[in-house]
């Protein structure tokens, strides 16, 4: 028989109690291109990065292991062409942790999708529950045409709907599935065994494709770190999206770098440094290539520090603060998510309250270098969104 494909997909909840539903989530990143005391170039569209901490197995796994002991929930990570392969990765750092979870960035389409959901319940089975998945459309036609993908951006959003719902039914029903989409072709397909877990899609997009998509298909709508009023109004949109798509239920994520330290000084110190070790020469070329950019994130990150026009090596780190405390200087050399909460560990809490007020629960946090930032965030920043009132997963509220 052929199974059309549903329109529409619920938030995973399984495993979770009402309180797990109020509570802020904090996630960490793996950087599988290396780590480094300075800002790296890389992330989406920006060009090939290499960190002065290579990406070893071993620094991985410490990496992983430091995320665990600070209570985050999991570690994004990344996929593109200047990264290693995320499912690869994933399975091997689960074989070295025992409860932090893996939010693996994949791109639809790129493997057919009964073999995705394969992937998904085969790693999410042999993790005890550990996987969940980041949708990445890709909005850069140049890098996708090196993995052999010669869609445009439309057609990625068209078949990502597509291929998202091939995997969720295969992941949630037992009915074979035979489908003839303008993407998806199938006879037939069917997991030996489901997930135990239906694993929660994390999926962004700002333009209007992205957030009807959306709206369908993730559990946790994510954004880059943007200033709340332009957060809360995306969300707006997206809970309309999930309206339409008669959806009642969606979580909110962010993605931010932040530099939290015991006093202000300290954190725009670290900010300065930062800044001081970026090449305007490096800024010039990143921008250039990231100016090419489909990417409608991507253009509201660079639109936040004027696409680097005025960096110049004297350039002092506040002239970059595009809201209290939101730092745009990652964004000169980085694609992608290219913001930073910058100040005292009270300071970051108060700002991360006031994301959590418009409905942000989940929040994906990186620093440089990343080993030695996730001990910040656990010891320092915890205990004052604790004293925020805010309970964080994982964190028994002092």
């Amino acid at each position: 028989m052929t199974t059309a494909l549903s329109t529409t997909s619920s938030p995973s909840t399984a495993g979770t109690s009402a309180s797990d539903q109020r509570d802020l989530v904090l996630h960490w990143y793996l950087p599988t291109y290396g780590d480094s005391r300075g800002v790296m170039s890389g992330g989406h569209g920006s060009g090939l990065s290499h960190g002065e901490r290579p990406a070893t197995l071993d620094y991985m796994a410490q990496l992983c292991q430091a995320a665990e002991a600070n209570g985050f929930e999991s570690v994004l990570i990344p996929t593109g062409q200047w990264c290693q392969e995320g499912w690869v990765v994933a399975s091997a750092m689960a074989a070295r942790t025992s409860r932090l979870k893996f939010l693996v960035a994949v791109r639809p389409g790129l493997v057919a999708a009964p073999l995705l959901a394969q992937q998904v319940q085969t790693l999410q089975d042999l993790s005890g529950g550990r996987v969940a998945v980041n949708v990445v459309i890709g909005g850069e036609d140049s890098e996708q045409r090196t993995f052999g993908d010669f869609t445009t951006k439309q057609q990625r959003y068209e078949r990502a709907d597509e291929v998202l719902a091939a995997a969720q039914h295969l992941w949630s029903s037992d009915e074979p599935l035979t489908v003839s989409g303008d993407y998806v072709q199938v006879e037939g397909a069917q997991l030996a065994q489901r997930p135990a877990v239906q694993p929660p899609i994390f999926f962004g997009g700002s333009s209007p494709i992205g957030i009807e998509v959306a709206g369908r298909r993730a559990d946790v709508y994510l954004t880059w770190g943007e200033t709340p009023d332009k957060v809360a109004a995306k969300q707006d949109r997206v809970r309309d999206a999930a309206a339409e798509a008669g959806r009642e239920d969606i979580d909110f994520g962010i993605r931010l770098h932040v530099i939290a330290r015991p006093t202000e000084e300290e954190a725009w110190a670290e900010a300065q440094r930062l800044l001081d070790g970026i090449d305007p020469a490096e800024v010039a070329r990143v921008q250039a290539r990231l100016a090419t950019s489909q990417s409608e994130g991507q253009r509201l990150q660079s639109e936040l520090h004027g696409r680097g026009a005025g960096f110049h090596t004297e350039t002092p780190a506040r002239d970059l603060e595009v809201a209290p405390n939101l730092w745009a200087g990652i964004g000169l050399v980085r694609g992608g998510a290219g913001t930073s909460l910058v100040g005292s560990y009270e300071q970051v809490a108060q700002r991360l309250a006031e994301y959590r007020a418009i409905g942000i629960r989940h929040v994906i946090l990186s620093g440089y270098p990343h080993l030695e930032e996730t001990w910040h965030v656990g010891e320092g920043l915890v205990p004052q969104l604790q004293q925020a009132g805010i309970d964080v997963r994982h964190h028994t509220t002092r």
